[in-house]
């Protein structure tokens, strides 16, 4: 995932980054670190998998491409 997957998973859910941490568990101010920047996350396997988690359950579908 990139940071500008995370936000636009969030605009799709009109959620707001204090959403997304409740609903993952993640801190408020690492959501917000993560998704400051553009490319791949940066930090723990645990917090990206809490995030996806949280965005997946409520419908967001991540797909990989080849590149």
């Amino acid at each position: 995932m990139t940071g500008e997957q995370i936000r636009a998973a969030r605009a799709l859910l009109k959620w707001s980054a204090r959403r997304l941490a409740d609903e993952s568990g993640v801190g408020w101010a690492t959501v917000q670190r993560l998704e400051s920047k553009d490319g791949p996350l940066a930090g723990y396997e645990q917090t990206h998998f809490a995030l996806r988690a949280a965005l997946e359950t409520h419908g967001i579908q991540f797909l990989v491409t080849g590149g």
